[in-house]
């Protein structure tokens, strides 16, 4: 346990000091399949919900197309990203796409403290305190949003957080719910 605590921590860590994030590489192009696995399918990944603590697993979700943020409170472009993403949510969930926004907070606390932002959420909540999702994905800066396709494959990945990359990110989930 201690172990994964101590990696957990050196994630955040690196988070922060290389920027808790702005976009990575060019726009349009993807992750290359060094970044998160992109063309592979996606790993088991099993988070609970942030209010209830009910299992959320992604294999579940198959035949949707579904977007995996990892957020925490602490990343000021996490909080730009979150309602713009809530949005797409609510626009798209009629298309099958499911928009999951994984907390890596610690505390739970500091999670719903921001959450409280926004009367309501229409993306599933879900909470990582051990930092298992960060620890299996690795992903480059905070906030990374991973898109899987209705098969279960990574699609595209999206390190850091630009105001332009809603839009983007939003073409792509419209693009696979097309593909269905």
């Amino acid at each position: 346990m201690r172990k994964k605590g101590l990696s957990m921590l050196f994630v955040l860590f690196v988070s922060v000091l290389v920027g808790c994030a702005t976009g990575a590489g060019p726009r349009g192009q993807g992750a290359s399949a060094d970044s998160g696995g992109v063309g592979r399918a996606m790993p088991p990944i099993t988070v609970r919900a942030l209010e209830g603590g009910k299992a959320i697993d992604l294999a579940g979700l198959r035949g949707k197309v579904v977007l995996v943020d990892l957020w925490a409170s602490w990343c000021a472009p996490c909080k730009e990203e979150m309602p713009m993403l809530d949005d797409i949510a609510a626009r798209l969930k009629k298309k099958g796409v499911e928009v999951i926004a994984v907390s890596v907070d610690e505390k739970r606390a500091s999670a719903l403290g921001f959450l409280h932002s926004r009367p309501r959420w229409s993306l599933t909540l879900a909470h990582d305190p051990e930092g298992k999702i960060p620890e299996l994905l690795q992903p480059a800066k905070m906030p990374t949003s991973y898109i899987v396709d209705a098969h279960g494959i990574l699609r595209y990945v999206n390190s850091g957080f630009e105001r332009a990359d809603a839009a983007v990110i939003e073409q792509r989930l419209v693009a696979l719910a097309g593909e269905r």
